[in-house]
Protein backbone atom coordinates (compact mmCIF):
# COMPACT_ATOMS: atom_id res chain seq x y z
CA UNK A 1 0.00 0.00 0.00
CA UNK A 2 1.09 3.55 -0.67
CA UNK A 3 2.00 5.65 2.37
CA UNK A 4 0.90 9.26 2.47
CA UNK A 5 3.67 11.54 3.66
CA UNK A 6 3.26 15.16 4.74
CA UNK A 7 6.68 16.74 4.53
CA UNK A 8 7.44 20.06 6.20
CA UNK A 9 10.68 21.36 4.69
CA UNK A 10 11.98 24.02 7.10
CA UNK A 11 14.51 26.18 5.29
CA UNK A 12 15.74 29.59 4.21
CA UNK A 13 16.02 30.75 0.60
CA UNK A 14 19.60 31.94 1.24
CA UNK A 15 20.80 28.56 2.57
CA UNK A 16 22.87 26.56 0.05
CA UNK A 17 22.48 23.32 2.01
CA UNK A 18 18.72 23.79 1.75
CA UNK A 19 19.04 23.69 -2.05
CA UNK A 20 21.06 20.49 -1.78
CA UNK A 21 18.60 19.04 0.72
CA UNK A 22 15.60 19.78 -1.47
CA UNK A 23 17.19 18.37 -4.63
CA UNK A 24 18.24 15.24 -2.73
CA UNK A 25 14.78 14.86 -1.20
CA UNK A 26 13.05 15.24 -4.55
CA UNK A 27 15.32 12.68 -6.19
CA UNK A 28 14.84 10.30 -3.26
CA UNK A 29 11.06 10.59 -3.64
CA UNK A 30 11.40 9.68 -7.32
CA UNK A 31 13.35 6.56 -6.32
CA UNK A 32 10.80 5.61 -3.68
CA UNK A 33 8.13 5.70 -6.38
CA UNK A 34 4.77 4.16 -5.54
CA UNK A 35 5.77 3.31 -1.99
CA UNK A 36 4.84 6.84 -0.93
CA UNK A 37 3.09 9.99 -2.08
CA UNK A 38 4.45 13.21 -0.64
CA UNK A 39 2.88 16.59 0.00
CA UNK A 40 5.70 19.08 0.59
CA UNK A 41 5.14 22.30 2.53
CA UNK A 42 7.94 24.86 2.76
CA UNK A 43 8.18 26.36 6.21
CA UNK A 44 10.05 29.57 7.05
CA UNK A 45 13.37 29.85 8.81
CA UNK A 46 15.53 32.99 8.74
CA UNK A 47 19.26 32.49 9.03
CA UNK A 48 19.82 36.24 9.29
CA UNK A 49 16.62 37.95 10.46
CA UNK A 50 18.42 41.12 11.55
CA UNK A 51 20.17 41.89 8.28
CA UNK A 52 19.24 45.24 6.72
CA UNK A 53 17.69 45.58 3.27
CA UNK A 54 21.07 46.12 1.57
CA UNK A 55 22.48 42.92 3.09
CA UNK A 56 26.12 42.29 3.95
CA UNK A 57 29.24 41.19 2.11
CA UNK A 58 29.28 37.40 2.27
CA UNK A 59 32.94 36.97 3.28
CA UNK A 60 32.58 39.55 6.04
CA UNK A 61 29.34 37.96 7.18
CA UNK A 62 30.66 34.40 7.36
CA UNK A 63 33.81 35.55 9.14
CA UNK A 64 31.77 37.40 11.76
CA UNK A 65 29.17 34.66 12.20
CA UNK A 66 31.29 31.51 12.11
CA UNK A 67 34.87 32.73 12.49
CA UNK A 68 35.81 31.03 9.22
CA UNK A 69 38.77 32.21 7.17
CA UNK A 70 38.47 33.17 3.49
CA UNK A 71 40.39 29.97 2.64
CA UNK A 72 37.92 27.82 4.59
CA UNK A 73 35.03 29.61 2.92
CA UNK A 74 36.55 28.92 -0.50
CA UNK A 75 36.80 25.21 0.27
CA UNK A 76 33.22 25.15 1.56
CA UNK A 77 31.95 26.94 -1.54
CA UNK A 78 33.70 24.43 -3.78
CA UNK A 79 32.19 21.52 -1.83
CA UNK A 80 28.72 23.07 -2.17
CA UNK A 81 29.23 23.76 -5.89
CA UNK A 82 30.26 20.15 -6.50
CA UNK A 83 27.32 18.72 -4.52
CA UNK A 84 24.95 20.97 -6.44
CA UNK A 85 26.40 19.92 -9.79
CA UNK A 86 25.92 16.24 -8.87
CA UNK A 87 22.25 17.01 -8.22
CA UNK A 88 21.74 19.06 -11.39
CA UNK A 89 21.83 22.50 -9.73
CA UNK A 90 24.23 25.29 -10.69
CA UNK A 91 25.81 27.27 -7.87
CA UNK A 92 27.53 30.28 -9.46
CA UNK A 93 29.57 31.33 -6.45
CA UNK A 94 31.10 34.30 -8.25
CA UNK A 95 27.67 35.95 -8.42
CA UNK A 96 26.76 35.42 -4.77
CA UNK A 97 28.63 38.31 -3.18
CA UNK A 98 26.19 39.28 -0.42
CA UNK A 99 23.74 37.79 2.05
CA UNK A 100 20.31 39.35 2.49
CA UNK A 101 17.24 39.54 4.68
CA UNK A 102 14.68 36.98 3.45
CA UNK A 103 11.52 37.85 5.40
CA UNK A 104 9.63 39.22 2.39
CA UNK A 105 10.51 36.10 0.41
CA UNK A 106 8.98 33.99 3.17
CA UNK A 107 5.82 36.11 3.11
CA UNK A 108 5.50 35.43 -0.61
CA UNK A 109 6.13 31.72 -0.08
CA UNK A 110 3.31 31.66 2.47
CA UNK A 111 0.96 33.19 -0.10
CA UNK A 112 2.27 30.85 -2.82
CA UNK A 113 1.30 27.86 -0.68
CA UNK A 114 -2.29 29.16 -0.53
CA UNK A 115 -2.21 29.56 -4.33
CA UNK A 116 -0.77 26.09 -4.91
CA UNK A 117 2.50 27.40 -6.43
CA UNK A 118 4.84 27.18 -3.47
CA UNK A 119 7.35 24.70 -4.87
CA UNK A 120 7.59 26.67 -8.12
CA UNK A 121 8.36 29.87 -6.21
CA UNK A 122 10.86 28.13 -3.93
CA UNK A 123 12.77 26.81 -6.94
CA UNK A 124 12.70 30.23 -8.59
CA UNK A 125 14.06 31.87 -5.43
CA UNK A 126 16.90 29.34 -5.14
CA UNK A 127 17.90 29.78 -8.79
CA UNK A 128 17.67 33.57 -8.61
CA UNK A 129 20.01 33.83 -5.62
CA UNK A 130 22.45 30.97 -6.09
CA UNK A 131 22.67 30.74 -9.88
CA UNK A 132 21.92 34.29 -11.03
CA UNK A 133 23.16 36.30 -8.02
CA UNK A 134 19.92 38.26 -7.65
CA UNK A 135 18.83 39.91 -4.41
CA UNK A 136 15.97 38.01 -2.71
CA UNK A 137 15.14 41.02 -0.54
CA UNK A 138 14.56 43.28 -3.58
CA UNK A 139 10.81 43.56 -4.06
CA UNK A 140 11.08 44.04 -7.83
CA UNK A 141 13.05 40.79 -8.00
CA UNK A 142 10.42 39.07 -5.87
CA UNK A 143 7.57 40.28 -8.07
CA UNK A 144 9.40 38.98 -11.13
CA UNK A 145 10.01 35.60 -9.49
CA UNK A 146 6.37 35.35 -8.44
CA UNK A 147 5.36 35.84 -12.06
CA UNK A 148 7.90 33.21 -13.15
CA UNK A 149 6.29 30.81 -10.68
CA UNK A 150 2.86 31.35 -12.24
CA UNK A 151 1.57 33.75 -9.60
CA UNK A 152 -0.18 37.08 -10.17
CA UNK A 153 2.50 39.79 -10.26
CA UNK A 154 0.13 42.61 -9.26
CA UNK A 155 -1.09 40.66 -6.26
CA UNK A 156 2.50 39.83 -5.29
CA UNK A 157 3.34 43.53 -5.36
CA UNK A 158 0.31 44.35 -3.18
CA UNK A 159 1.40 41.78 -0.62
CA UNK A 160 4.98 43.03 -0.55
CA UNK A 161 3.90 46.65 -0.14
CA UNK A 162 1.74 45.70 2.84
CA UNK A 163 2.53 43.61 5.90
CA UNK A 164 0.31 40.76 4.71
CA UNK A 165 1.27 37.32 6.05
CA UNK A 166 3.95 38.80 8.34
CA UNK A 167 2.20 37.51 11.46
CA UNK A 168 1.64 34.09 9.90
CA UNK A 169 5.31 33.75 8.94
CA UNK A 170 6.50 34.80 12.38
CA UNK A 171 4.08 32.38 14.02
CA UNK A 172 5.42 29.50 11.95
CA UNK A 173 9.02 30.49 12.67
CA UNK A 174 8.27 30.57 16.37
CA UNK A 175 6.45 27.24 16.21
CA UNK A 176 9.44 25.45 14.69
CA UNK A 177 11.75 27.23 17.09
CA UNK A 178 9.70 25.80 19.96
CA UNK A 179 10.08 22.36 18.39
CA UNK A 180 13.85 22.72 18.72
CA UNK A 181 14.66 23.49 15.09
CA UNK A 182 17.91 25.47 15.18
CA UNK A 183 19.47 24.53 11.85
CA UNK A 184 18.26 24.03 8.30
CA UNK A 185 17.27 22.21 6.26
CA UNK A 186 15.09 20.30 8.69
CA UNK A 187 12.74 17.82 7.06
CA UNK A 188 9.81 16.75 9.22
CA UNK A 189 7.69 13.86 7.97
CA UNK A 190 4.14 13.33 9.26
CA UNK A 191 4.90 15.60 12.23
CA UNK A 192 7.08 12.98 13.93
CA UNK A 193 10.13 11.97 11.88
CA UNK A 194 13.05 14.40 11.55
CA UNK A 195 15.79 14.31 8.90
CA UNK A 196 18.32 17.13 9.22
CA UNK A 197 20.88 18.58 6.87
CA UNK A 198 21.66 18.46 3.16
CA UNK A 199 21.84 14.67 3.15
CA UNK A 200 22.79 12.56 0.12
CA UNK A 201 19.95 11.14 -1.97
CA UNK A 202 20.63 7.65 -0.59
CA UNK A 203 20.15 8.80 3.01
CA UNK A 204 16.82 10.44 2.21
CA UNK A 205 15.72 7.41 0.21
CA UNK A 206 16.52 4.98 3.03
CA UNK A 207 14.75 7.16 5.60
CA UNK A 208 11.69 7.65 3.40
CA UNK A 209 11.38 3.92 2.70
CA UNK A 210 11.56 3.17 6.42
CA UNK A 211 8.96 5.83 7.20
CA UNK A 212 6.72 4.68 4.35
CA UNK A 213 6.77 1.10 5.65
CA UNK A 214 5.72 2.33 9.09
CA UNK A 215 3.10 4.75 7.80
CA UNK A 216 1.52 2.59 5.09
CA UNK A 217 -2.13 1.77 5.81
CA UNK A 218 -2.86 -1.76 6.98
CA UNK A 219 -4.21 -4.15 4.36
Amino acid sequence: MTAKLKIDFVSDVSCPWCVIGLRSLEQALERVGDAATADIHFQPFELNPHLPQEGQDITEHLTQKYGSTPEEQLRNREAIRARGADLGFTFDMGKRARVYNTFDAHRLLHWAEIEGRQRELKRALFAAYFTEGRNPSDREVLVDLAAQAGLDAARAREILESDRYADEVREREQFYGRQGIRAVPSVIVNDKYLIQGGQPVEVFERALREIASEEAPAH
